[in-house]
């Protein structure tokens, strides 16, 4: 296809198709709603299909359905419809099937407004739905990223048959660059389905089983320890991350996603200015670089954290920094995002 400029909606959407995506259930809301009206259009072109529901929770039982057959299925939404999804979050990853899921976040809490924030960080990555369960999450920062990122997100979701969640923001599902789709290596060699799914196994004469319900306590105790051991082979595998001018820093950023954009070109500011100062980047959210915040600590005299939220990812950066330097924090809410003067001025405090 080559180089091509699109929306970031569109990009989230063309990269699933690219990567195989057949099937999309969904539920409008801005400011993600570019990418179920592209889906609409795109989907029966390549043979897929395109379902709007009459709700979010309707759409990831969908979801749900689809995901059971062994197809390569994805959904959309932003902060409030993903809360609605969270039950069938839950039987998703307790059943143990493979989906994808856009978060383009918008401003909260309730309602809140459309325009970009970073506020559903603790939703994605502590739970959000009930019991002991995880998503992978990913986060990317610019659009080619994403492109790439959803590719391998099918891969990783089938491989450990977990659902995935790209997290973005009103930003990047607005904004628009160059593109190019792409095969990108995933690292893993996902199953064939038709070893555990719905209908393959109905060829073989066998039964699939698929649920989430175990009444039997021994036996969710070991379910759940089976997902738990999934849980720690991503924690050991799937930790994503970027680091920018750290080599000397004396300070380091931190920041993910359209922040740490616009905190990398203050990085170069500063560092034009004589400032030592670097940047980390968490890509996987879930699993969270701990290990690697933990060393740089030791390392760097400062670190300051920039999200557009009260300081949600700030607790990880806490517990991954274990008091071995200060932890400062700057944030931005409500749909304001930080300028790149505003966190010059931040780091330059620090």
């Amino acid at each position: 296809m080559g180089k091509v400029l699109m929306k970031g909606n569109e990009v989230f959407a063309e990269a699933a198709i690219q990567a195989g995506c057949r099937y999309f259930f969904g539920y409008p809301i801005t400011p993600q709603n570019e990418i179920p009206e592209y889906m609409s259009r795109r989907l029966p072109e390549v043979g897929g299909v395109y379902l709007q529901a009459e709700s979010e929770v309707a759409a990831i039982n969908m979801i749900f359905g689809a995901a059971a057959t062994g197809a390569r299925v994805m959904t959309s939404s932003s902060g409030p419809g993903i809360s609605l999804m969270q039950e069938g979050i839950s039987y998703i990853a307790g059943a143990e099937l493979p989906c994808l899921i856009v978060n383009v976040m918008r401003a909260g809490p309730g309602l809140g407004g459309i325009l970009p924030s970073q506020s559903d960080y603790f939703q994605a990555t502590k739970g959000g739905g009930h019991g002991d369960y995880r998503l992978l999450v990913l986060a990317p920062s610019t659009l080619q990223e994403a492109a790439d990122l959803i590719y391998v997100s099918f891969d990783l979701a089938e491989f450990y048959r977990n659902p995935v969640m790209v997290l973005a923001d009103g930003f990047l599902g607005q904004m628009m660059e160059s593109v190019e789709f792409r095969k990108v290596e995933s690292g893993v060699t996902p199953p064939d389905p038709r070893e555990w799914a719905v209908g393959y196994a109905k060829e073989r004469g066998k039964r699939a089983l698929i649920k989430s319900l175990y009444l039997n306590p021994e036996e969710l105790e070991r379910h759940n320890l089976k997902l738990k051991a999934k849980y720690d082979a991503m924690r050991e595998r799937e930790i994503r991350f970027e680091e920018y001018m750290l080599e000397d820093a004396e300070l380091m950023l931190v920041a993910y996603g359209t922040c740490a954009r616009i905190a990398k070109t203050a990085v170069k500011e500063l560092r034009d200015k004589g400032v030592r100062v670097g940047l980390f980047r968490p890509i996987s959210l879930f699993p969270f670089p701990y290990e690697q915040i933990y060393v740089w600590a030791e390392r760097v005299r400062r670190i300051g954290v920039v999200e557009m939220s009260t300081g949600q990812m700030l607790e990880d950066v806490l517990c991954a920094a274990a008091r071995r330097c200060p932890v400062e924090f700057y944030g931005r809410v409500g749909g304001m995002v930080p300028s790149v003067a505003e966190v010059v001025e931040f780091a330059a405090r620090l």
